[in-house]
């Protein structure tokens, strides 16, 4: 619902996009786009808006953003990972949500790389840190999911209080990160409330991908906050 909303998360996108330095190229990592045993990239031709998502309002459905592919960029990056040749897959609601908030204009040319479903947590961390050349090059590296991602728990009301269990374990990822245990947080199940946190972790792989991209880059952190009592939207910056 936040691609259809006003509230602190969202403006604090539409700021971050503003303030970062205009990438070449996105590339997003979405929580939305889960394949097993191996790596997918897009970008190969004019994006569709995938509405992966139902019975939510029309006004959601009604949204089209389709920004220029990056192909040259996904081409690398295939190369760099020797995955699979670049499909012609549009853009899932785990990527054009986020990637609306920041750059609205849809004029920042994009690509996707799936998430490896069942692939362990140390070889998604090891995933970033082998797409980290791709900064220097001048691409902006996406994780779209959530630290914290529990659906069974939600709470009817976005506003409702956090569980403790979702302040503790997010609290406990900023505290791996600033002290540069980041690499730990691969094995986020041996986290007290890791279950809890993270019941299946396709919503935590994008952000373990995206952490081992930044490696031992400086955080910061452009939102915390929570929603629903159960989701963690702490957006993390790494330059």
């Amino acid at each position: 619902m936040n691609a259809a909303l006003d509230n602190p998360f969202t403006r604090a996108m539409a700021r971050l996009g503003r303030e970062l330095p205009r990438p070449k190229a996105v590339l997003c990592i979405s929580a939305h786009w889960l394949t097993e045993g191996g790596l997918l990239l897009n970008g190969a031709g004019a994006f569709e808006t995938i509405h992966d998502f139902y019975g939510f309002p029309e006004e959601l459905y009604k949204i089209m953003y389709a920004p220029p592919p990056a192909k040259e960029a996904a081409e690398r990056t295939a190369a760099l990972l020797r995955a699979p040749a670049v499909t012609g897959r549009g853009l899932d609601h785990g990527a054009w949500t986020v990637l609306r908030m920041l750059y609205p204009k849809a004029d920042v040319p994009v690509y996707q790389l799936s998430v490896d479903y069942p692939a362990e947590g140390k070889f998604h961390y090891e995933l970033g840190r082998r797409l980290a050349p791709l900064r220097e090059e001048g691409i902006l590296i996406l994780g779209s999911g959530n630290i914290v991602h529990n659906l069974g728990l939600m709470a009817p009301a976005m506003d409702a209080p956090p569980a403790p269990w979702n302040t503790a374990f997010d609290g406990l990822v900023k505290e791996y990160i600033d002290k540069g245990r980041r690499a730990e947080l691969a094995d986020y199940e041996a986290l007290p409330d890791g279950s809890l946190a993270v019941p299946t972790p396709d919503h935590y792989w994008p952000f373990l991908t995206a952490l081992g991209a930044g490696g031992n880059g400086k955080a910061s952190y452009p939102y915390e906050g929570f929603h629903h009592g159960s989701l963690s939207m702490r957006a993390v910056l790494l330059s």
